[in-house]
């Protein structure tokens, strides 16, 4: 059979339509139930203090109040959050933060201005504080629960069905939540056609593609190897309402990138955020911001831990290594002790009598049934990241910072490759990052690798905003931690 009927005799995959109209709805409801439930509490909270402040409150006065929150919802969509396909959780916190802010400023200001101060300011500062947590939560939730639905989410086709196109059809399929689903490759490699990868079936050559209209809108090119003539001809060609195009630059940032006209010419800026001086004062005020009332907090949970070590192994209850920090210098970290002190001789007898855990320790450097940590106390304290609360003072001196690849051991960071240890000492270490709210005790070498590299590469504000928020979950639900 010849290329060509071989192609032609290939069938079209099944497409189902996606239903955004359904999506937009969904969002929408959850962001409008979330914003009055802000301002009921707001009412509550305001209510509860009219014995220290005095006013009278009146249920006509915030129809307008009630009203006006739902400019929230608009700034979202003109934002592009609903439903946010394609964008990661950083840009969502980003623009909802955004969105909350603008909207709320503008409610103070027209209060002030036009309403003569009607609406009570003590509510509307609270719904804004309880709108600023809230409804990236909710959202979080939500797009969870969608992400396990397939009609909500946004079938696409790659053209190409190389390493390029492989890597794009993984990565979407391992972040449901982007709502972008791989339903079909194209390939101009005869070879390919009517194979699967993955559970993508390869439909046939690229010129093939105008067969999907009417079933998706969006199509994802990835094949770097194609002259960029050839590939703007291509792309003007197609009919679709969206193209995303992968130019397979591996080691670049994929965060913050905008794109840049030169006379016609496309250019990408990349900025190196963590380069930025102004950057860097943000992210140290806010370790000072969070890391002083934390520490503060923290310190008789602190002292009850510390007793409760004392009384369950003898030794001292808190335990000072050395990692290896920015610009490869090494400091001294705080723990609460959760192992015993002659931990490393129980470690090689525990490996003597166990061989077969040797491949374990040397791919996570850790094991879940480790004969070092202390019982009770120590699993304890490990599972919830207790025992990492006193680098809070490691934060304050500047030997750290809140977020940041996790200073290791020197035995760990010894493992990996110089070029990545070097990219990893160009900041500072953090108490939590990515691997932290993703992987914890199960990822090995090289997704902390992986994981670190993406961190250091896309730094921003929002991504650290996001890791703090995802680390407090996982420390509550005390997930993957041993």
């Amino acid at each position: 059979m010849s290329a060509t009927a071989q192609a032609q005799a290939l069938s079209l995959p099944t497409v189902a339509r996606h239903r955004p109209v359904w999506a937009h709805f969904i969002f929408l409801s959850v962001d409008i139930l979330t914003l009055q439930f802000c301002l009921f509490l707001g009412v509550v909270v305001r209510s509860a203090l009219l014995s220290f402040y005095p006013v009278a409150l009146h249920q006509e006065q915030y129809v307008g109040l009630m009203l006006g929150v739902l400019v929230v919802p608009v700034i979202y969509y003109a934002s592009g959050l609903y439903p946010g396909h394609g964008l990661t959780a950083p840009e969502r916190l980003r623009n909802r933060i955004c969105g909350t802010v603008a909207v709320f400023l503008a409610l103070l200001y027209w209060n002030n201005a036009f309403q003569d101060r009607v609406w009570s300011r003590g509510i509307l500062i609270v719904t804004f504080a309880l709108a600023l947590l809230l409804l990236p939560l909710s959202e979080s939730l939500t797009r969870q629960v969608l992400a396990r639905s397939a009609w909500w989410r946004r079938p696409v086709a790659i053209l190409g069905a190389g390493a390029a196109g492989s890597a794009v059809a993984r990565a979407l399929l391992a972040e449901p939540a982007l709502g972008f689903e791989p339903v079909v490759f194209l390939d101009d490699d005869p070879n390919s056609w009517g194979k699967r990868i993955g559970e993508v079936p390869v439909f046939g050559p690229l010129e093939r593609v105008n067969h999907l209209r009417g079933s998706l809108d969006t199509v994802i090119i990835a094949i770097p190897e194609m002259p960029g003539g050839l590939l703007a001809n291509f792309v003007q060609r197609l009919q679709f309402s969206s193209v995303i195009i992968f130019p397979g630059f591996d080691g670049l940032q994929s965060q913050w990138v905008k794109s840049r006209d030169f006379g016609g010419m496309l250019g990408l800026e990349m900025k190196k955020n963590l380069l930025l001086p102004s950057n860097r004062i943000l992210k140290r005020s806010i370790d000072y911001l969070l890391g002083i009332p934390i520490f503060l907090f923290s310190v008789p949970l602190i002292a009850v831990c510390a007793l409760w070590i004392k009384l369950a192994s003898p030794g001292p209850a808190f335990f000072r290594q050395e990692r290896e920090g920015k610009q490869g210098t090494t400091f001294k970290v705080w723990k609460l002790r959760t192992m015993h002190r002659h931990a490393e001789t129980l470690l090689h007898e525990y490996l003597a009598k166990h061989p077969e855990e040797h491949g374990t320790w040397r791919q996570f450097f850790k094991l879940k049934e480790d004969p070092r940590i202390i019982r009770g106390i120590g699993g304890f304290l490990r599972r919830y990241s207790i025992d990492e609360l006193p680098q809070i003072w490691n934060v304050l001196i500047g030997e750290m910072s809140l977020v940041g690849p996790r200073p290791f051991p020197l035995y760990h960071v010894e493992q990996f490759a110089a070029e990545f240890r070097t990219l990893r000492c160009s900041v500072t270490p953090g108490i939590t990052g990515l691997w932290q709210i993703s992987s914890r005790s199960d990822g090995d070498l090289k997704v902390q690798e992986t994981q670190d590299t993406y961190y250091i590469r896309n730094w921003s504000l929002w991504l650290d905003l996001y890791i703090l928020l995802r680390t407090t979950q996982a420390v509550i639900l005390g997930r993957g931690a041993y």
